[in-house]
């Protein structure tokens, strides 16, 4: 009976397993040709999204107890530009449709 035998691609002994994985915080360059608008929306979210999990990382979980105030104290807590009305409502909506 013949056995199978599982055989690994040989890794490159120069790179390290640090340098093979994914990095989320690295920045990549925006697709260029887009109206402003869609950078506008795009760089919102990311601010939404980055003060959302600053926000559940600091044990806020209900939208109610997401005023404007937290929010912008969180977001010159993690050094991000203060957040308009509109983006607010985004990271309250984000911490809503999260759960």
């Amino acid at each position: 009976m013949a056995v199978a035998r599982v055989t690994r691609k040989p890794t490159n002994p120069d790179r390290t397993t640090h340098q093979r994985a994914h990095h989320p915080g690295r920045k990549k360059p925006l697709p260029a040709g887009q109206p402003r608008e869609w950078y506008e929306s795009h760089n919102r979210r990311l601010k939404a999204m980055r003060l959302t999990i600053a926000l559940l990382d600091a044990g806020v979980y209900h939208p109610s107890t997401a005023d404007n105030t937290r929010i912008r104290a969180t977001a010159d807590r993690i050094g991000v530009h203060r957040p308009s009305d509109t983006t607010c409502r985004m990271v309250r909506a984000l911490i809503r449709y999260g759960r």
